[in-house]
């Protein structure tokens, strides 16, 4: 836990409202997550994926009255925005864009909110969403501030408690980068997968994956001497001159270091022989995950 609150406002994310009658079958057919039966009160990671499985965007979602909100990363937007409204076709489904209409923030280590993680409670005319015991998304309406206690927070603060909880997030230079596996999107703690609902795009190969194969590379947490943006290519021994992962985020933590959340063949870490950037840059050093990955 932090030693006091700490507000961030989310200047690098973005929200699409999803309204109408179809809304929640619309997103179920699309997403790898199970929508329909999301409880009113309910939160949940999802991702929109290619035809060949691959991620093309990460959600956090949850509902208002009858619509769905998507919180996704600003840079990718327009072009998701573009994507979904491609197959509403006939669908009673209106998708817009509302960043400006509402005021984002993360907050951590503060009890404002519900208590329960993926969670939702109203709150100051906008909503407060769980996520785990020490954080907290408020999309309150535009140019309002929480009242408890004034952003104060860096973007990076936010990135390093994103990576200390070992939850992904897909930005413009990592699209078509993983699939869901590889970014531990199926494992429990993250909960970004079901696998008993319905066909949407991509998912024969991400079940094919869980059931059929194994998956040879993982998102790993790391200290790295260096920052590198998302996308920086990940080189082992193993693979040679030719990458085989990549950075996911990345952000600097009190150490004066740096934090990584990172892809790679799980071969390598084991042998603690990751490098980032080039295959003779800096080594990537293990640190734990809040859960386990196989």
């Amino acid at each position: 836990m932090n030693p006091s609150p700490l507000f961030v406002a989310l200047a690098d994310h973005g929200l699409i409202r999803v309204g109408g009658a179809d809304a929640a079958g619309f997103l179920h057919n699309l997403l790898t997550n199970d929508i329909v039966h999301l409880p009113p009160d309910g939160a949940r990671q999802a991702a929109l994926c290619s035809a060949k499985g691959r991620m093309l965007a990460s959600f956090l979602i949850w509902r208002e009255g009858p619509d769905y909100l998507l919180l996704l990363s600003a840079d990718i937007l327009p072009g998701i925005l573009k994507k979904l409204s491609m197959y509403v076709l006939r669908s009673k489904v209106k998708l817009t864009d509302i960043s400006s209409e509402r005021s984002l923030f993360g907050v951590m280590g503060a009890t404002i909110g519900p208590a329960a993680p993926m969670t939702t409670a109203a709150l100051q005319g906008g909503a407060a969403i769980r996520l785990d015991a020490d954080r907290c998304v408020l999309a309150l309406p535009a140019g309002a501030t929480p009242q408890e206690i004034p952003p104060a927070g860096r973007l990076e603060d936010w990135h390093l408690a994103e990576i200390r909880a070992g939850q992904p997030r897909i930005v413009a230079a990592t699209q078509e980068a993983f699939t869901p596996q590889m970014v531990n999107y199926e494992i429990a703690a993250v909960g970004g997968v079901s696998f008993h609902k319905g066909c949407y795009p991509g998912q024969e190969i991400v079940a094919r994956t869980q059931y059929l194969g194994k998956v040879k590379r993982r998102m790993y947490r790391v200290k790295i001497e260096s920052a590198f943006p998302p996308g920086a290519d990940v080189f082992t021994p193993e693979a040679g001159n030719q990458h085989c992962g990549a950075v996911v985020l990345c952000a600097p933590s009190p150490e004066g270091d740096f934090e990584s959340l990172l892809v790679v063949q799980s071969s390598g870490m084991a042998a603690n022989a990751v490098h980032v950037g080039k295959p003779d840059g800096p080594l990537a050093q293990p640190l734990p995950l809040p859960y386990a990955v196989e």
